[in-house]
């Protein structure tokens, strides 16, 4: 059994020992602390911090769960010239991410009906499920270099979107670095499923902001009480998928080339400056941008479904980008004097007021982050506080799993998700289909989102309540 010691308010730490070369912090409040059920993931954060080239600490995010390699909630920082990069720490779903969109629309005066319509005029233009391909398909096909290079600001100019979406997402839409040439035949042929959102714990979402917090940063995200929004959770689909599986076999058998001591297969590593890291970063920024570019194309197809169902154009109704943040990537930053490279799998870069890297919109307030709960259960628009760099300015992703696919399809019964979901539409009526995704599946968000907030590492801005949820059956 790991032990964990006590180190300031909603944080433990594992201190060094045996081959660590980092300390581990995990973070949790109280409840979550006393609730909470080993697995692997603790093991999973020693064993990152074992590897050479780690910066300490290694983090655990409130919402942790045990993952392939690295937990998913987990955060590990490598010194950017002597460091190693690992595929498995970056995640399968590379760029599995959120968006949300604010629209004009007062959800008082939504009725069910209405909103039964939007989603089957949504699912009319975005298919959901797994292995389910884009109607965009032979556009992808034939742009497909400039799409993986370029990312938003190339499909903006097919006319995918509006100009100024550009300004609200990480990285404005397009990670440098990407190169085809780094990426399997078998990688591109999975690409055809731009503008779908897949399955699991992907979704669409409509809901309604029913709370403020902070009215200042609100009024910056043209976050108003009451309206409706949009959240869209997905990621590079079986693109990102192929490309983790390449290089994590890759990097298992290239490890032996540089003597790197490997704790686990999931956590096959080899130098960020060695010719295999390169290929590997280079093909992971390709399924950065794919994942870009994908929640961008199914914006403009909600857009457009909002256009078709209710009358009138899409612009009639709002539908502006409040921001659109990234999970599962490893990235260069600086924190302080040093250059590193930080491998954030299920967390979100998190930058604070003033940051020169916050896109112009979001400078004096910080970006905001979005952090989903399950599909019954509320959301959370959130801001970075100062001092956030000392968690390598990030934070959690979600909620956390607490029972696995498995164990909610046996404990959870389809009744118990029905009352859970009552006053909230689903897209199927196939409530079986939904069961390792019921809400029973997951932490409590507000505990969750409350762990890093009480001890002034973030700050929240504004909640959001679910009316209707598109998800895809697995």
């Amino acid at each position: 059994m790991v032990v964990m010691e006590p180190f300031g308010n909603n944080c433990y730490r594992i201190p060094r020992r045996g081959n660590m070369k980092a300390d581990v912090l995990v973070y949790l409040n109280r409840e979550l602390y006393a609730s909470f059920s080993e697995d692997q993931s603790l093991q999973q954060l020693i064993d990152a911090a074992s590897l050479d080239g780690v910066i300490s600490p290694v983090i655990g995010m409130p919402d942790i769960h045990s993952g392939f390699g690295l937990p998913i909630g987990g955060v590990m920082a490598m010194d950017a010239r002597e460091g190693l990069i690992s595929a498995g720490a970056v995640g399968m779903d590379i760029n599995c991410g959120v968006r949300l969109l604010r629209t004009s629309i007062d959800a008082a005066e939504t009725d069910k009906s209405v909103l039964r319509r939007l989603i089957e005029g949504i699912l009319r233009r975005v298919p959901s499920g797994i292995g389910q391909k884009s109607r965009h398909s032979k556009i992808f096909g034939r742009h497909l270099e400039s799409i993986l290079h370029r990312g938003v600001p190339f499909i903006i100019e097919l006319g995918v979107g509006r100009p100024e979406d550009v300004s609200c997402i990480e990285d404005s839409g397009c990670l440098e670095g990407a190169d085809i040439r780094a990426v399997s035949k078998k990688a591109r042929d999975r690409g055809l499923q731009l503008s779908t959102i897949g399955g699991g714990n992907h979704f669409i979402e409509i809901g309604v902001v029913d709370a403020i917090f902070d009215a200042t940063a609100a009024e910056a995200y043209g976050l108003e009480e009451g309206i409706l929004t949009v959240l869209i959770h997905t990621g590079s689909r079986g693109f990102g998928h192929q490309v983790c599986t390449d290089y994590s076999k890759a990097m298992k058998n290239t490890a032996k080339k540089y003597s790197i001591e490997i704790p686990s297969a999931g956590l096959a590593a080899v130098p960020i400056r060695s010719k295999e890291g390169e290929e590997y970063y280079a093909a992971m920024t390709c399924a950065v941008n794919f994942a870009f570019c994908n929640r961008q194309w199914i914006t403009d197809d909600v857009r457009k479904a909002f256009g078709e169902t209710l009358g009138g154009n899409d612009c009639d109704y709002g539908l502006g980008l409040v921001y659109d943040v990234a999970h599962n990537t490893a990235k260069f930053e600086t924190i302080g004097e040093r250059n590193m490279l930080i491998h954030r799998k299920g967390a979100v870069r998190a930058l604070p007021p003033g940051h020169q890297m916050n896109p112009e919109p979001y400078l004096s307030t910080g970006h905001p982050v979005l952090i989903p709960g399950s599909m019954g259960s509320a959301s959370y628009v959130v801001r970075a506080a100062p001092g956030v760099d000392k968690i390598f300015n990030s934070v959690n992703h979600g909620a956390g799993r607490v029972l696995s696919r498995t164990a909610a399809k046996r404990e959870v019964t389809v009744q118990q998700l029905k009352e859970r979901m009552a006053d909230i539409q689903l897209s199927g009526t196939n409530y079986r289909a939904y069961l390792d995704e019921a809400p029973q599946a997951y932490k409590n968000i507000d505990l969750v989102v409350e762990t890093l907030t009480e001890i002034g590492l973030s700050s929240k801005v504004a909640r959001l309540r679910p009316l209707a949820v598109i998800k895809g059956e697995d």
